[in-house]
């Protein structure tokens, strides 16, 4: 009996050191910290008469860049609520008399709103010698390359690129980069002293722009409560904030007071009246950030 009890010791000791030494020889692994999902920065830049509200979306992230529209004008705290979106940016024109779009919108390769059917547009006399460049203006697209998804800017009778499907548009304009085209789109007409958007002014403006890497940049140029009047940015000086920002490509999209941006709860608009107090107008349309 004492035999096997010393048996039994001698086999557990032998185990022990067995088990160390395999222990002691076997390499660690080293723990290799995740590295930070890709998400949506936001910037404030005081600019000498306004302040911009900047949004990054990462390309090949998370977050999809997607239009919405609306059958009645709606805030963009609406939008939001509706569309569970993380980040919302007013977008296409529209005409407040009759809330129709005068702007082209595509969702999921269909055509949902087409300015053509805007009666009050169409039958304008002022602006029939300009319907032809006013069908033709910018819009912000998704396309569908493979299963890969990209952004760009083109106008609305530009063909997809070769091997990629048009998924979603939204069009407002001019183009901002890489250049201004707002006589192309007929937005100013010097000879006739045109200039639908007072172009040169200072107002409360909102763009849309695309980086080489292909992030999404969102901005909304918001008035200064202090000097309303005279405050915001002008279109070529919003052209010159989208190329800090790293844009390739950009363009306008409706401003005034449409422009409104909302991010975390939180909304900002861009148009004040004389006593600085905040405009908020419902809108037609508007790009959503949602999470894929």
């Amino acid at each position: 009996m004492r035999k096997i009890k010393l048996l039994a010791l001698i086999l557990i000791s032998l185990a022990m050191v067995l088990w160390f030494n395999l222990r002691s020889s076997t390499p660690s692994i080293p723990t290799i910290a995740a590295s930070p999902p890709k998400t949506i920065r936001y910037l404030e830049r005081t600019l000498p008469q306004s302040i911009a509200h900047i949004l990054l979306i990462p390309a090949n992230s998370r977050f999809l860049v997607t239009p919405a529209l609306s059958e009645k004008v709606a805030t963009v705290e609406e939008f939001a609520q509706k569309h569970q979106a993380a980040a919302i940016l007013n977008a296409g024109f529209f005409d407040p008399g009759n809330q129709k779009t005068t702007s082209y919108v595509v969702i999921q390769g269909k055509l949902v709103a087409d300015p053509k059917e805007n009666e009050r547009l169409v039958n304008n006399p002022n602006l029939k010698p300009y319907l032809g460049q006013i069908f033709n203006r910018t819009e912000f697209r998704r396309y569908l390359c493979g299963q890969t998804i990209r952004y760009s800017i083109a106008l609305h009778s530009q063909s997809p690129s070769a091997g990629c499907q048009l998924v979603d548009a939204i069009g407002a304009g001019p183009r901002l980069l890489p250049e201004l085209t707002l006589v192309k789109e007929g937005f100013v007409d010097n000879p006739n002293k045109r200039d639908a958007l007072g172009s040169n002014q200072p107002n409360a403006r909102t763009a849309v722009g695309i980086t080489h890497d292909g992030n999404v940049v969102f901005v909304m140029v918001t008035q200064k409560p202090s000097t309303p009047a005279n405050s915001g940015i002008s279109l070529p000086a919003l052209a010159d904030l989208m190329k800090t920002l790293g844009a390739e490509q950009a363009m306008n999209l409706d401003g005034g007071s449409s422009s409104s941006l909302y991010y975390k709860g939180k909304t900002f608009y861009g148009k004040v009246d004389l006593e600085g107090i905040s405009i908020k107008r419902p809108v037609k349309s508007v790009l959503l950030v949602q999470e894929n």
